[in-house]
Parts: structure tokens; C-alpha cells; sequence
């Protein structure tokens, strides 16, 4: 799937630099590495279909392009449509893998007609709160105030909640218009689930892949489309993924973490987020409102799922080493380029241990 030209602009530009350094290894040891696995074992010819999470794709994209310029007659297709949909399509076994920022309900997993479902975290970033507010370079926001702006509750942008929390910004009464998902998308639950934990006695729409929102609000479809609406609507704040933030230059506001501190999206506010969290036996994680004076609290986490047994000899055993390539300290160097912080060795570790639960005929 295509992205905005900005986007595709700084991927070519990471494409470009990967090929550099891959040319400055020798021929000998691309000869070496060219369709073989983590193994040295040659990789079989496969096209791989995957569908899911618009937060991660960015990331798949500039994983896809340096894995399958190493291994002919490998083919990965990752197509989007929100993490909602990449479960669906998993359930159904229309797709090979999916991407997810949030995992299936316990009640769910029934559902999954492939059998026992395997998560593999592959990166992470901040959930940006992005605005568009002529003349306003910077702003702070709190949990409780950005509830009450996603809930309607504050409709312009020079309400005194937002004034106490600015008192140096010249705030004009523009109306506030709400930018949201209109797609099941595991970056609304995320961002639901900071306000939910974060502002508890505030918020009031639950946290979900799809929420009740208030009458008057827009949707767009993916990061991309919420980021295109909060470009174009003077007034508007939306929730949108930190690397999509940046290829549409949107600016983005400082959010107050669970220390007290106001924190403006980064990776390094991610990758102190990260710092404080430990994975569960699943390689389930949750660095939302995570401990820390300099975490980012809206970071978000992301995995690919598949099925544990696998079906097709080729796919599974290509799927594996992608899943492994992505793992490996070349695949986690392709993170930063593409505006995503890589995995702590905390993550990675048990992540690359589970590569040996996947089983292929």
C-alpha cells in the first residue's frame, strides 16, 4: 500500500542509506546471506499477505523492502486497514500474519480458526495528540483536559482548562474540532486506554478499537487519514501515530506523564517508557502511562501475530525468518530511520526465544 508522499520520500532516503551500507559489506558477504535464513539455510520461494495496524506500517514497509531485496522469490504483502481488521482477517485465514497494536480478548481467541496464536512485538512510538492552531507552536496538555476535549466537553481552544495549562500562549477562540478513527484501530485503544487510566475520573467513553464518540466529531481512516484531516482543518486535534505525525508535519503537544512532567512525543520518550515495563509470559506489554520522569505516556506497543502451527512449509518457513530478520540488530536498526523506537534487549530476548515455539510442517 502507498503512503503520502512525504512518508514514501524519507523511506526511499532510508532505502537509499541501507543499500550504502549493504554495498560497503562486499559482494562475498551479500553472496552469503541472499535468500538463506537466519540459518544459512536457503529460504523457499513464498508471497506472505498480511493486513492490520496503520501504526506499525511505516516500520513493515522498511522491513519488508530490505528483507525481500536479500531473498528472491520471497514476496510480503502488508495492506493496512487498521488493527481491527488485521484480527479479523487472521480469524478468517485470509492473511499469513497480522499486525496489531492490541492483543484479542481472552472471549475472542475461539474465534481464531488457525488454532493457538503466537505475539511478536516488533517495535514501538509515541501516540502523538496533534493540532492545528495558527500561531500556537507549543502546548501543554494534561490527561484530564484531553478527555475533555476528545468528550466535547472543552470546544474551544481558549477554554480556561487549556489557559491554566498555557498561561504564556496566546490561546484564540477557535472551535476545537475532534479528528478520530473511523476504522477498528488498535492506536484508538491505546490512546482510550491512557485516558482511561490516566484521567479515570474525567473519562467517560471507555477504552476500545472503536469508540462512542461525541456528535460534531470527524473520522478518517488510518493514522494517515486522521493526519491529513488535522492538517487540513484549522481548529482540529486528532490522535495520530508519532511517524505519520511527522511526514505530514503536524505539530504535536507536550503530554503530562505520570511523574508530573510535560513530555513532547520522541522516541526517546518511548524508549524511557519501554525502560519500565516487563513482558508477560505471551510477550503482552503495556507502556501506557508507564513510571518515569522522562516517558512519553501515550506510547504505544505493536506485534505480529500469527498462527503457532503453521500450514505451508514455505510460507512458515519464511514467515519465521521474517519474524527473526525483524528481531535481529539489523531489522531493530531500521526502527529510528522510520521514526519508531526499537525493543530493549528486556523484549527482544524472550521475542526471539519464542521463534523457536512456530511450527512448521
Amino acid at each position: 500500500m502507498l503512503r503520502a508522499s512525504a512518508r514514501t520520500t524519507r523511506l526511499a532516503g532510508v532505502a537509499v542509506a541501507l543499500a550504502l551500507v549493504a554495498a560497503a559489506c562486499g559482494s562475498s558477504s551479500k553472496s552469503k546471506s541472499a535468500n538463506t535464513s537466519t540459518t544459512g539455510t536457503p529460504l523457499p520461494a513464498a508471497t506472505l499477505n498480511g493486513s492490520g495496524s496503520t501504526f506499525q506500517q511505516a516500520y513493515d514497509q522498511a522491513a519488508i523492502q530490505k528483507f525481500t531485496s536479500a531473498h528472491s522469490g520471497v514476496t510480503i504483502n502488508y495492506a493496512g486497514g487498521g488493527s481491527g481488521k488485521g484480527r479479523t482477517d487472521l480469524q478468517n485465514q485470509i492473511v499469513d500474519f497480522a499486525g496489531t497494536d492490541a492483543l484479542p480478548k481472552p472471549a475472542d481467541l475461539s474465534a481464531y480458526k488457525g488454532g493457538p496464536l503466537l505475539y511478536f512485538p516488533t517495535v514501538a512510538a509515541p501516540i502523538t495528540v496533534s493540532y492545528n492552531l495558527s500561531g500556537v507552536d507549543t502546548l501543554q496538555l494534561s490527561a484530564d483536559t484531553i478527555a475533555k476535549i476528545f468528550q466535547a466537553q472543552i470546544t474551544t481552544w481558549n477554554d480556561p482548562a487549556i489557559k491554566a495549562e498555557n498561561p504564556s500562549a496566546t490561546l484564540p477562540g477557535t472551535k476545537i474540532t475532534v479528528v478520530h478513527r473511523a476504522d477498528s484501530s488498535g492506536t484508538t485503544q491505546n490512546f482510550t486506554k491512557f485516558l482511561n487510566v490516566a484521567a479515570p475520573t474525567v473519562w467517560k467513553l471507555g477504552t476500545n478499537s472503536t469508540v462512542a464518540w461525541p456528535a460534531g466529531t470527524q473520522a478518517g481512516t488510518g493514522n494517515t487519514g486522521v493526519a491529513q484531516l488535522v492538517k487540513t482543518t484549522s481548529g482540529a486535534v486528532g490522535y495520530v501515530d508519532y511517524s505519520d505525525a511527522k511526514a505530514t508535519n503536524l505539530t504535536f503537544a507536550a503530554v503530562k506523564n505520570q511523574a508530573g512532567s510535560y513530555v513532547k512525543a520522541s522516541l526517546a520518550g518511548a524508549t524511557a517508557a519501554l525502560a519500565a515495563v516487563t513482558p508477560g509470559p505471551d510477550l503482552s506489554y503495556d507502556p501506557i502511562n508507564a513510571a518515569g520522569a522522562n516517558a512519553y505516556p501515550i506510547t504505544s506497543p505493536t506485534w505480529i501475530m500469527i498462527y503457532k502451527t503453521q500450514t505451508d512449509h514455505a510460507k512458515g518457513t519464511v514467515l519465521k525468518a521474517f519474524l527473526a530478520y525483524i528481531l535481529s540488530p539489523e531489522g531493530q536498526n531500521l526502527a529510528g530511520p522510520a521514526d519508531y523506537a526499537n525493543l530493549p534487549a528486556t523484549i527482544l530476548t524472550p521475542a526471539q526465544a519464542q521463534l523457536n515455539q512456530i511450527v512448521i510442517p
